[in-house]
């Protein structure tokens, strides 16, 4: 055979024409025993292509080789091993992407070499433009290519990648060259699977690396500077690395700012520093947002979110500075979000950046911890001062004199007025001003001043809603209200914010504060506004009590007769105004097949309305279908809905019928529906709109006849302006909504419904129990029930249980003994029935103070922030906790 390697192809030149001698066998016996030899010392990527070009190159003649791998998903295939300088196309303007490029396990080319399972050899001008062919063919062919050898790499008899050999002389790649890559092949794949396992465990020694010495350099951080310092020292052994932010969530929960950061080897300006490090960022922009919600690292393209539309400035900031991706990082501990880790980088290790992140949100907290603790010092120190000279006050004068005295000590914040609510409950008084605050427009402010205002002012009114106080960018409130008097005259003082309260004691609303600042600084004004209330409430002491006197006597007045009436619903008890107009809807409603939306808190009795309304309608003779969403796993929910086909997902063992074919011709019962991921409502939807459903990995459709009633505790409006539920599917529930009443609106209804459950508990116990003293009926009708029926029920059996004679003479109520509280609570339902009448109780007893010292949050042992969003999950309202 003709030679065609001047250095090293003697083999093929001795090599005898007839391949079935013994000489050529033993020649090719020891040159396989050769090479496998040598594969077997291989570790890395280097001695494998060490192997290709110097080793089996010494034996037969060969352009140069890659080794490519099948994705996990086989859909794909990617360059793995390289050899730059063997290729004739590495100075190709597309060997950059090449490299770093999928290519699809499909086509004439590659699907070729997948069903022979052995090597192929191909001419290039013979596949190059097959359909489907990779680009890497016409490139190597530009660049004098000729012949290609597509040998398989196996793996447990599975294909798991490709050896490409190329040449530029065709004829080259012999039958005998063809056998020894075949011989060697599996190896080749033995050794690429070494290489790939000896890359992972280098990897994870260096992440161990890495997360130790960030966990030894974070440790001992307790400054900002530090902070930043040690995150720069982790950062940087990234080397892609350009730069990193944290960006700290703010006291208004809807904006962000810089906290650290670290610019790199961007080539930012003056102007871009300014704009990244000065300004505040909005949370709900689109962006953030989703990275505060991920539970992992989100890597974002910079140009893909500017066309998605996120119009927040630090994208196109971001952009101008040449950054491309962006990795972001929710930073938390705990519960608590404390903010987002920005990186420029553009690969990523999202396990090991998501740990980096975990240790940083740590050192975060501490050192975020530490200023609080300065701060809160140095607070309590003033605010010790002024109460110590409120304590003194006896008069108006006397306050005004504390007031102004106090708030000259705290930087850049100005009284604008405090004003109180007058005798009528409805006017707001002028009590104090800094008339020269507003020398610039006194007329405009003298003018305010004389007029009659009251309540119902739009910007006032929604101070008194505040639980504790307002923060007002005044700008913004130009924008929204241009006409608006009092925000023209806060614009004439230049500055930013104001921030309102409104003035307490106990559970009466006593006016409202305005202050104005450049800096509101929330727990310190908070906490003088408290001290200012407690001292109005001192002076007013006995105008409060007059007004509790009427407040007691309008209630009384406003108490409704007991209306009777006759029911077909045998199992509800009810026959106040209230659950009149509930019997009112359910006789309207339950004749037709609307679908009906039940609301109210809970423990109300939805489900018994929901039976009600079925048991009255034609679909009486089925049985109603129950789901309750929110004891349904978010993945599992759409299964037990919909039905599922037998190998749809792991676990599918068998096919099963989902509860809207159950219900089929009946009703179906969507129990706290408010619940529901957003997932599963675009599915529910669309089987309501068009009564038809596919089981998950079915392929047909299942015609449904089925009556939807649902039911929550949740304020809908609410969740659909959060983006928590989907508009078009409330609309769509809401058809024929019925509120029901909590039982301490019902109160001539607990009478009855506690002898009922007397009755009931007796019987099931076996005990004689038959009546309950005045006493205690007394006792339940005063309670505020914010377990509604359900918590009643509870008690009632529970005293039962306890009775041992027939007459019921003690009942069991939470705050009737506070040492019996915990074992009291227990027993009144729901761990969130629980969770509410504790945190009721709890407000009460600090007079309906939320945050602060001596506050609800401060006894319950968690941030303000989270008792806040505990309220609003429950659905606690202020009339619960200020009423009595």
């Amino acid at each position: 055979m003709k030679a065609t390697n001047q250095n090293g192809n003697d083999l093929q030149a001795t090599l005898p024409k007839d391949l079935e001698t013994k000489e050529f066998l033993e020649k090719q016996r020891k040159i396989l025993l050769d090479l496998s030899d040598d594969i077997t010392q291989i570790r890395d990527k280097n001695d494998l292509i060490v192997l290709f070009s110097s080793r089996i190159k010494n034996l037969f003649y060969f352009k140069h080789t890659i080794v490519t791998l099948i994705d996990p998903e086989r859909t794909s295939y990617r360059p793995f091993l390289l050899d730059p300088m063997s290729s004739p196309i590495q100075t190709h303007p597309s060997y950059a992407t090449l490299v770093d490029s999928d290519f699809p396990l499909s086509g004439d080319f590659i699907e070729a070499v997948l069903d022979a399972g052995k090597p192929v050899l191909y001419q290039m001008e013979d596949v190059m433009d097959l359909p489907g062919s990779p680009t890497f063919l016409r490139i190597n062919y530009e660049r004098g290519i000729r012949e290609i050898l597509m040998t398989p790499l196996k793996s447990k008899n599975e294909t798991m990648g490709f050896l490409h050999m190329y040449t530029d002389r065709p004829g080259s790649i012999t039958d005998e060259f063809i056998s020894i890559i075949e011989g060697i092949a599996p190896q080749i794949s033995s050794a690429v699977t070494n290489i790939i396992k000896n890359d992972e465990v280098r990897e994870k020694e260096w992440m161990n690396e890495v997360l130790l010495e960030c966990s030894i350099g974070l440790a001992a951080v307790r400054t900002r500077e530090e902070l930043s310092d040690a995150v720069h020292a982790t950062l940087v052994r990234f080397n892609l690395l350009r730069g990193f932010s944290i960006r700290r969530i703010n006291s208004d929960h809807e904006t962000m700012t810089t906290y650290v950061y670290d610019l790199g080897v961007t080539n930012a300006t003056e102007a871009e520093i300014t704009e990244m490090t000065q300004g505040q960022v909005p949370i709900y922009d689109g962006l953030q947002d989703r990275v505060l919600d991920s539970s992992i690292p989100l890597q974002v393209n910079v140009d893909a979110e500017i066309r998605r539309g996120i119009a927040s400035q630090y994208l196109f900031v971001w952009k101008s500075m040449g950054l491309k991706t962006m990795v972001g990082i929710a930073l938390r501990n705990g519960d608590v979000t404390l903010g987002v880790l920005w990186l420029g980088i553009e690969q990523a290790n999202l396990s090991l950046l998501q740990a980096i992140g975990s240790q940083i949100s740590i050192a975060l907290s501490n050192v975020l911890a530490a200023e609080e603790i300065v701060e809160r010092e140095r607070e309590k120190t003033f605010l010790l001062g002024f109460s110590n000279e409120v304590a003194r006050v006896r008069t108006k004068e006397d306050l005004k004199n504390a007031v102004f005295k106090v708030l000259s000590r705290v930087v850049n914040v100005k009284l604008a007025m405090v004003n109180l609510i007058g005798d009528d409950n409805v006017t707001l008084k002028p009590f104090m001003y800094d008339r020269m605050l507003f020398e610039n427009a006194l007329e405009q402010f003298d003018a305010l001043v004389a007029a009659s205002n009251t309540i119902d002012e739009p910007i006032a009114a929604r101070v008194l809603a505040a639980e504790d106080h307002v923060i007002l960018k005044i700008t913004e409130e130009l924008e929204n209200c241009p006409n608006n008097p009092f925000v023209q005259l806060w614009a004439q003082t230049g500055l930013k914010y104001i921030f309102a309260a409104p003035l307490r004691s106990a559970q009466a609303d006593l006016g409202t504060l305005w202050l104005l600042t450049d800096d509101p600084k929330c727990e310190l004004l908070q906490g003088i506004c408290s001290q200012i209330s407690t001292a109005i409430a001192n002076i007013q002491a006995n105008e409060k009590i007059l007004a509790y006197k009427r407040m007691l006597e309008m209630e009384n007045s406003q108490l409704k007769e007991q209306i009777k009436r006759t029911y077909n619903f045998n199992e509800i008890v009810g026959s106040g105004p209230e659950m009149q107009q509930v019997y009112d809807l359910i006789s309207l409603v339950s004749e037709s097949n609307s679908t009906v939306l039940i609301t109210g808190e809970t423990g109300t009795g939805k489900e018994l309305i929901a039976r009600a309304i079925h048991s009255a309608s034609p679909r009486k003779d089925k049985l109603m279908i129950k789901v309750n969403c929110a004891a349904l796993p978010a993945n599992l929910i759409e299964s037990e809905l919909f039905g599922h086909e037998k190998g749809a997902f792991t676990g599918a063992l068998e096919r099963r019928i989902g509860k809207f074919e159950l219900a089929d011709n009946s009703t179906l019962f969507l129990d706290e529906i408010g619940e529901m991921p957003l997932e599963a409502q675009v599915k529910l939807l669309r089987v309501l709109q068009e009564k038809e459903l596919e089981r998950i990995g079915g392929k047909t459709t299942v015609k449904v006849n089925v009556r939807i009633i649902t039911a929550t505790n949740r304020d809908l409006e609410e969740e659909v302006k959060a983006g928590r539920f989907r508009s078009d599917l409330y609309y769509r529930l809401n058809v024929f909504p019925i509120h029901l009443p909590p039982l301490r609106d019902r109160r001539d209804d607990i009478i009855p419904l506690a002898h009922l459950f007397v009755d009931r508990y007796s019987k099931a116990t076996g005990r004689k129990v038959k009546k309950i003293s005045p006493k205690v009926l007394h006792e339940l009708t005063s309670y505020p029930w914010p377990g509604n029926v359900r918590e009643l029920e509870h008690l009632m059996e529970r005293c039962v249980l306890l009775s041992t004679e027939p007459m019921i003479r003690e009942v069991y109520l939470p705050n009737k003994n506070a040492g019996a509280e915990t074992a009291s609570m227990a027993m009144l339902g729901t761990l969130e029935d629980v969770e509410r009448i504790h945190i009721i109780e709890t407000i009460k007893r600090c007079r309906g103070k939320l945050a602060g010292r001596g506050g609800a949050a401060e006894y319950l042992g968690m941030p303000a922030t989270t008792l806040h969003s505990k309220i609003k999950k429950l659905g606690i309202t202020k009339r619960q906790y200020l009423a009595e």
